[in-house]
């Protein structure tokens, strides 16, 4: 095994995209920087040159390597050659972790033998599926079978740690919550260009963000008062189509803009007010970013968001109601500028103290070594040790 100052960790994951993608090269740069040495395994999908150059952020001299093979969002025998090929990339790497990230990022790394310890991060993933539906009793049968092969589980909120327990259960493995971080230099105030759109929305166009219940709130106020307000939604992602056409068959085709995907500095200025109406959330970064540039931000009571808001939380809405949205849309548009902006620094200067990326690494860092030193104890004397260590 490496010594404790110097770590071999392979990232294992499905799709480079969002949060998740962030987390991992975010984590990575900041493992190798303390000296610690990276690999990365992802869907050959994912190669092109946004990532390349996230993934030059990993010091050359740091990275295990960086491999890749065909992987399917949902479960599908090609997993079988995918698991394959992982395993011969781990062969090379010969890692004292392995991190797996997301659903399918969480199945390799528990399914991989050997000696490393088995570190799974959900990001949501199979615990966003609605209780009781049959993708969730699916994915919780796999989530209970593979739990038992799972050395550290790290959330990155309560409320995906709760739901962990409440439907695969908390005995197996350590159990740590890690929130996301930024750096000190993101929380710096973005400003709106001069012709910035009143609603700005960022993220994934697909339906657990929630754009449909944006677009139809922009339509409620357009109907009310005469006026639409205007939105620039960035991004990109499989409902992109229907939700132009959605937009254009609620009259809102001049009113609505779809940029594609921008960097995020960029994108904050394409609008005065954010708007991220998630119906499904575990801790998103875009609410940490937008929070940090001091965006006034309109979002959803899901997941780990009101952990992130804190004694703000009386700012969220409910998911998925788009009468609800249209008027706090309306109010925060009526609402003084200068007022506006007060809210805002506020927020930002309590989410400052409480999420900061230095945090995040350590933190990390401190469980996998944790979860290192159960390894090697007998399994019995291991079970008790890891519960009096959850319970703490």
């Amino acid at each position: 095994m490496s010594s404790a100052s110097g770590l071999r960790i392979v990232h294992v994951f499905r799709a480079p995209l969002g949060g998740l993608f962030r987390h991992v090269i975010d984590l990575s740069v900041e493992q190798a920087a303390r000296g610690h040495q990276v690999g990365l395994f992802f869907d050959t999908g994912g190669d092109c040159e946004r990532v390349r150059a996230a993934v030059a952020r990993i010091p050359a001299a740091r990275r295990l390597g960086v491999a890749m093979a065909p992987i399917r969002r949902n479960p599908h025998w090609t997993d079988i050659a995918a698991a394959s090929a992982f395993g011969r990339f781990l062969a090379r790497a010969q890692p004292d972790v392995v991190h797996g990230h997301g659903s399918k990022g969480g199945l390799f790394a528990r399914l991989s033998g050997g000696r490393p310890i088995r570190a799974y991060t959900p990001h949501g993933g199979s615990f966003n599926y609605a209780p009781g539906s049959v993708a969730h009793r699916l994915y919780m049968l796999v989530e209970r079978a593979l739990a038992p092969r799972t050395d550290l589980f790290l959330f990155e909120s309560e409320h995906i740690r709760q739901k962990c327990e409440a439907h695969v259960g908390a005995r197996s493995g350590l159990h740590r919550v890690v929130v996301n971080g930024l750096s000190a230099a993101e929380f710096t105030p973005a400003a709106p260009a001069e012709d910035a759109t009143d609603i700005l929305y960022v993220g994934e166009l697909r339906a657990a963000k929630g754009v449909d219940t944006l677009i139809e709130a922009l339509a409620i106020i357009a109907r009310e008062t005469g006026v639409a307000p205007t939105a620039t939604l960035v991004g990109s992602g499989p409902d992109r189509d229907a939700l132009i056409a959605h937009a254009a068959r609620l009259g809102l085709q001049a009113h609505v803009r779809f940029p594609g995907p921008l960097p995020v500095a960029q994108a904050f200025a394409r609008g005065r007010i954010m708007a991220a109406p998630s119906r499904a959330e575990s801790m998103p970064y875009i609410v940490l970013e937008t929070i940090a540039a001091q965006v006034p931000l309109l979002t959803t009571a899901v997941g780990g968001v009101p952990e992130i808001f804190g004694p703000f939380a009386d700012r969220l809405g409910p998911p998925g109601d788009p009468g609800d949205l249209a008027q706090r849309i309306a109010t925060e548009l009526r609402r003084p500028p200068a007022e506006r902006a007060a809210r805002a620094g506020e927020l930002a200067a309590y989410v400052r103290n409480r999420f900061s990326l230095e945090n995040m690494a350590e933190t990390v860092l401190s469980a996998y070594r944790e979860a290192l030193a159960l390894r090697n104890v007998p399994r019995r004397r291991r079970a008790g040790a890891a519960d009096l260590v959850n319970e703490a």
